[in-house]
């Protein structure tokens, strides 16, 4: 039996290598057939052909090797005397179909390294590509970054969403924890927009400001509401760029800072209890769960419940906007999983060579995570008409 499927495992194989060689086979054989009728109209005759209208004579043929995803085939590239070969069928110079770059750039962007990136291509494509190559073809990113930083931003956008995340990257020949700082928003079409990403050497006012001046430079406006973590650089530079926005409080972050001050064997209970503070039905009734949480903690938990109290009005404001919007409003939740993304995918990087390919790849992977959100719409923004009038009121 074991003899039996071997050779059935034997006869698969070479069925297997049997069809590609096929299939590369056709491929070729359809390339030249594209090559030869662009070839044809370049010189504007066919073969032997006796016109008044040649505009040139063909001049032979050269094998181009390409990498295709079924494996490398040999071309051959009909040419002109005067012209030479076309180059749109294949385009000039290139060695790869555009499929095996894009295969590339997503092994990239997926966190596979340069070195493991060639041994993927040799396993599926029976060719390994070298470092250099992965690396030229991550610098098509460069234009994805650029493309972000330029695209204007049109009409308001009510819910801005600020956080950072820190990664390693080689900095003056050695390696330093630099910060990725990212914001997204609510447009007027009630999607969530990828804004802007930025890498600096600190999460500070002055970096925080250069990414918020890009984007009003780029035409940010109408923005109501700034939903963000308790940083003194951050919220000093929202006062500056963005005067007339209100300041929410990401809740989940004030209550992981209030946990941090009560012993481990009463944070599940207080978790719960905080949690319930900020799905209460009105602001009035979070205060009154406030009050009733310091009259049953302020005695054990001191310094919990300062904590609390402090963050209390910062971590509230989300109640004064239309109550189906509270939920998308109270956190960063949204640019957490983002970071989470960028975590797991950068950790097979280690440490970046320098803080371009950081940002590079950083912003690869927050547009390829954030194409979902195209799909549905984050909140009705119609909603802030009605909110604006019952508050007017």
């Amino acid at each position: 039996m074991k003899q039996v499927g071997e050779l059935a495992v034997v006869a698969q194989e070479d069925v297997r290598q049997d069809l590609q060689a096929m299939f590369r086979g056709a491929i070729r054989a359809s390339l030249e057939v594209f090559l030869e009728q662009e070839l044809e109209e370049l010189v504007g005759a066919e073969w032997y052909a006796r016109v008044g209208g040649r505009r040139d004579r063909r001049n032979g043929s050269y094998r181009r090797r390409l990498l295709t995803s079924l494996g490398q085939i040999d071309v051959a590239v009909p040419r002109s005397r005067e012209s030479g070969s076309t180059g749109e069928v294949l385009g000039r110079y290139q060695r790869r179909t555009a499929e095996i770059d894009d295969l590339l750039a997503s092994a990239y962007v997926n966190g596979v390294s340069h070195r493991k990136a060639g041994e993927l291509t040799e396993a599926l494509l029976g060719e390994r590509v070298s470092r250099s190559t992965v690396s030229r073809v991550a610098k098509r990113l460069d234009a994805e970054v650029e493309a972000l930083q330029r695209a204007p931003i049109d009409g308001e956008h009510p819910y801005l969403y600020l956080d950072a995340t820190f990664v390693n990257a080689r900095w003056a020949r050695k390696v330093e924890n630099v910060s990725a700082l990212v914001a997204y928003a609510v447009g007027p079409d009630g999607h969530r927009q990828l804004l802007g990403v930025s890498v600096a050497a600190e999460e500070s006012e002055a970096s925080w400001s250069e990414l918020l001046q890009q984007l009003t430079d780029r035409g940010l406006t109408g923005v109501q509401l700034v939903i963000a973590d308790e940083h003194a650089g951050l919220a000093a530079a929202v006062r500056r760029w963005l005067p007339e926005a209100k300041r929410q409080r990401c809740t989940v972050h004030l209550q992981r800072n209030v946990l941090t001050k009560a012993p481990q064997r009463l944070r599940k209970r207080l978790a719960r209890e905080v949690a319930a503070l900020f799905r209460a039905s009105s602001l009035g009734d979070a205060r009154k769960q406030l009050a009733r949480l310091q009259s049953r903690w302020s005695k054990e938990l001191p310094e919990a419940m300062a904590c609390l109290t402090s963050g209390f009005a910062g971590a509230t404001t989300f109640y004064a906007f239309p109550p189906s919007h509270w939920k998308k409003l109270r956190t960063t939740n949204g640019l957490e999983r983002l970071h989470g993304e960028i975590k797991r995918r950068t950790k097979a990087v280690g440490a970046f060579p320098d803080r371009a390919s950081a940002l590079r790849l950083i912003t690869a992977v927050a547009l390829k995570v954030t194409t979902i959100w195209g799909e549905r719409r984050y909140v009705d923004v119609s909603l802030l008409e009605n909110q604006e009038v019952d508050q007017a009121a």
